[in-house]
């Protein structure tokens, strides 16, 4: 048999299943195909709930070459749909990356082409795909197109689908901090780390959380997470994030961005291929400095469709599209791209602080009787 990541669009590429894989069943699985320009991060990446349903594909040579720690993962399972790579470690001195992937039923592909598998990927945007395992490409391209056909059927909020079910405390670090309301959308651990070292006390709500679920708890501010998937389907979210505008400071990660830009009127589309990696670099007008970006999504806010009174204050130049948005009208800031990193540079950190900080500080001025209890 031979092992293959057959697209939707009849191109079809070959590589090797590791043994471990090959000895028994193989998991074949269906998914949207992207690309990661990351040279370390393979275990965040897989662990990061915003590429639930994804078969990533890594173009960096060399994946697993550091072993594999829990420590890293930014969840407490894989969401990938595949891990296609050329080179994959495993020696008799380490194979525990490989090993995850086995044990979690992701199937692997080695000894792809990943240079060529990029450049059609940049072309023609993020086609679904599934990787199989088939006597020939015929049955390859069959096969994905039966697992594709019923991995589509499933629901269109993938936030839903990733985000908790059950409202979670998390105590913070500083007593002093703020009590900020987390709308989890597909949370990396990260933003909780951040958020846990600069806040008194984290309350996390399911993406679909109401109003009054929120209002009860009365938190200072609000953050709104990553997630995958298309923002305009995110179900009750927008309608939420519109209700406390101007009321408490916000501020929204990657889809929390994309949300909290619906939120004020924009609009978003889909990007041809994304941005996935640890190396792009933005100009941050906030901050006023220019740096490089830890990043993950595939959608972003139309420019076009922003309110007069609706900063850009964060720009990919890459591509210059919008890497973040700020209005001083209902103090909310919205950034596309990973402040808490991890994997990747840390320059974004400070957004953490202007978050906590600058922003609450903004609302504890507008209310005085409160300054004692929200200063951080």
């Amino acid at each position: 048999m031979n092992y293959y990541l057959a697209l939707e669009n009849g191109e079809i590429y070959k590589g090797a299943a590791v043994d471990q894989q090959m000895a028994s069943a193989f998991p074949e699985k269906a998914g949207e195909v992207v690309f990661n320009t990351a040279h370390s991060g393979y275990e965040e990446v897989a662990t990061d709930p915003s590429y639930f349903h994804q078969i990533v594909v890594m173009t960096a040579p060399m994946q697993g070459n550091y072993g594999s720690t829990q420590n890293d993962w930014e969840s407490s399972r894989l969401w990938i749909h595949g891990f296609i790579c050329l080179q994959l470690q495993n020696t008799k001195r380490n194979s525990s990356w490989m090993q995850r992937l086995v044990d979690h039923k992701v199937p692997i592909l080695t000894e792809v082409d990943t240079r060529l598998l990029t450049i059609s990927l940049r072309s023609q945007g993020t086609p679904w795909g599934a990787v199989v395992c088939a006597a020939s490409e015929k049955e390859a391209l069959a096969k994905a197109k039966v697992l594709i056909t019923e991995t589509q059927k499933i629901d269109s909020d993938w936030a839903w689908l990733v985000s908790r079910k059950e409202i979670e405390n998390i105590k913070g670090s500083n007593s002093q901090g703020p009590r900020v309301a987390v709308m989890d959308f597909g949370t990396k651990e990260n933003i909780l780390r951040e958020l846990k070292s600069r806040c008194s006390e984290i309350n996390i709500y399911p993406s679909r959380a109401t109003v009054s679920e929120i209002e009860r708890w009365n938190p200072d501010a609000i953050m709104l997470t990553n997630g995958p998937g298309d923002p305009a389907e995110v179900q009750d979210a927008v309608e939420t994030v519109k209700h406390f505008l101007g009321k408490k400071p916000i501020f929204g990660i990657c889809m929390g961005h994309q949300i909290l830009g619906r939120a004020l009127g924009a609009k978003t589309y889909k990007l041809k291929f994304g941005h996935r990696g640890v190396n792009h670099p933005i100009k941050d007008m906030l901050l006023n400095r220019i740096y490089m970006s830890s990043q993950n999504h595939g959608y972003a806010i139309d420019e076009k469709t922003l309110p007069e009174h609706i900063q850009v204050t964060h720009v990919n130049l890459n591509d210059q599209t919008v890497a973040g948005v700020y209005s001083e009208k209902y103090n909310c800031l919205g950034i596309q791209y990973h402040p808490e990193s991890h994997p990747g540079p840390h320059e974004a950190v400070e957004l953490f602080n202007y978050f906590v900080t600058v922003m609450n500080k903004k609302k504890v001025n507008a209310n005085p009787s409160l300054l004692k209890e929200q200063t951080c």
